[in-house]
């Protein structure tokens, strides 16, 4: 595992660090404490101890003629679940032990679960690299309760939720030497196996033949060729269908028009966005998430190299339009263009994109929140709506007209970035992407499509906070399992 399990039981371990949650209630602490403990309040508030969400207390309590280690909980008034969420964070941080147990009936349910969920996504670890672990970092999450039935339902959509994130920070936070287009691949193609999906993939003889030209002109550059995966997830039932497509630049270099030495460090997080779709499939299928989804994964290299794209080059993306490439750093939206266009001919009722897509998102709006844009109002504020729902912060922005005008090109039919104008670059690569979405089955106007830039959230440079951790973060999955519930 890669972050700390939850187990059952009906009292807490002894050689468990004791978890006493803590309200602050009408000015007065309320503690969540086992029978038997006495007024523990007036003892914390000497500490200096207010309840705070999120605020930690390390204390001594009586047990058995002695004494035990037990850390206070702040969880303010208990009414907040994204509060609560980030004091789970804070205990997995705090905790300093490997286990801890807490006394699962003493929080309102939707509490409870928001703590449960916060520490196992804050004790995430990505270890494979490491030859010595830390040996106070927090495995084990012991909830005691008297109802075990609900308990264990709780516990499993906890950890579902944060097996799928832990995928997503895994595959991103591999080194690239391990993880070329090929391994990516590989790894949806094993979600798709263990859950019943539908998958196949596209090699690059078989990208060239299919006409997959953006896909084929990233990843040319490169020893390591693209890849395309299509995962499909049909609940019996569902009605329904929408398609997400992925970014999954496995490094990016910026091709020929080379990036500086130090922006290429951190490019191997260019592939969350195909990361996080397959954790989404893998989610939605183990929680029985009644909505039809269809995942592409355009996987892609950009590396310099005698075979690698050229500006001034000209591209031809899955489905007939035609592209000047300006800069070869623009490589997203070229790989993304065949995905979008791809998913298009199936007809479905909205297309998500997820993507590290501009460093002008950074700029805008960030290391922390999303943006969010698109061709249909409603789509757009419930993708807003469900973002909130579970912290995941995101912000609505447009793409005005004349943003698309920009990209004309004298050669083709438009170009992939706009020449000696850097202004409003995240809604340029927006207005470009929008140019490949394909029209309703009806004929009535274009499907509807949102699109999610995640280039700042998607990495952590800073130290943890809240239930985020250092490096890779998963943003967006909760968001979008959010959403397919609320719509289910």
């Amino acid at each position: 595992m890669t972050h700390a399990i939850l187990e059952l039981a009906e009292s807490a371990p002894d050689a468990q660090l004791l978890v006493l949650p803590v309200l602050r209630l009408d000015d007065a602490l309320t503690i969540s404490a086992p029978p038997g403990l006495p007024d523990l309040g007036p003892s914390l508030e000497a500490t200096g101890f207010r309840g705070k969400s999120g605020e930690t207390q390390k204390i001594a309590v009586p047990h058995e003629g002695g004494v035990r280690a037990a850390i206070a909980l702040g969880l303010g008034d208990g009414s907040d679940e994204e509060q609560a969420r980030r004091a789970g964070g804070a205990l997995a941080r705090a905790a300093g032990t490997s286990a801890v147990a807490i006394d699962a009936d003493a929080l309102e349910p939707a509490i409870r679960q928001a703590v449960l969920l916060g520490a196992l996504l804050a004790s995430y670890r990505f270890t494979a690299y490491k030859s010595e672990l830390d040996d106070d970092a927090l495995t084990t999450i012991t909830v005691v309760t008297g109802d075990r039935d609900r308990a264990a339902a709780e516990n499993a959509r906890a950890t579902t939720l944060a097996n799928a994130v832990a995928l997503v920070q895994d595959a991103v936070n591999t080194p690239p030497n391990d993880l070329p287009p090929a391994a990516l691949a590989d790894i949806a193609l094993r979600v798709a196996h263990e859950n019943g999906f539908e998958s196949r993939v596209w090699d690059e003889q078989q990208l060239r033949d299919g006409g997959y030209g953006g896909l084929t002109a990233v990843g040319q550059g490169s020893s390591r060729g693209p890849r395309l995966v299509r995962l499909a997830y049909r609940p019996e039932g569902a009605e329904l269908h929408i398609a997400l497509v992925g970014k999954g630049i496995t490094f990016d270099t910026g091709g020929l028009s080379l990036k500086p030495a130090a922006s290429m460090v951190g490019m191997k997080f260019d592939m969350a966005g195909a990361a996080t779709i397959i954790g989404v499939l893998q989610a939605a299928a183990e929680l029985g998430i009644q909505v039809a989804l269809t995942g592409w994964l355009c996987i892609a290299e950009n590396m310099p190299s005698s075979t690698a794209t050229r500006p001034d080059d000209v591209v031809t993306i899955y489905g007939g339009k035609t592209v000047e490439i300006t800069n070869t750093d623009a490589e997203g939206r070229i790989v993304m263009a065949d995905g979008i266009a791809a998913a298009s001919e199936e007809h479905p009722d909205l297309i998500i994109d997820i993507a590290t897509l501009t460093g002008a998102q950074v700029v805008a709006l960030g290391d922390r929140t999303t943006a969010v844009m698109g061709n249909d109002d409603a789509w757009i504020r419930s993708v807003v709506d469900a973002s909130r729902s579970v912290g995941e912060p995101s912000w609505a922005m447009p793409i005005p007209e004349e943003v698309g005008d920009t990209l004309k090109s004298p050669v083709a039919d438009l170009a992939n970035m706009r020449s000696g104008n850097r202004s409003a670059g995240m809604l340029v690569a927006a207005a470009f992407l929008e140019r490949f979405v394909g029209d309703r089955a009806d004929g009535s106007g274009a499907l509807p499509w949102v699109h999610l830039d995640i280039a700042g959230p998607s990495n952590n440079e800073s130290a943890a906070y809240g239930y985020v951790p250092k490096g890779a973060t998963g943003v967006m999955l909760r968001t979008l399992i959010a959403l397919l519930e609320s719509r289910a």
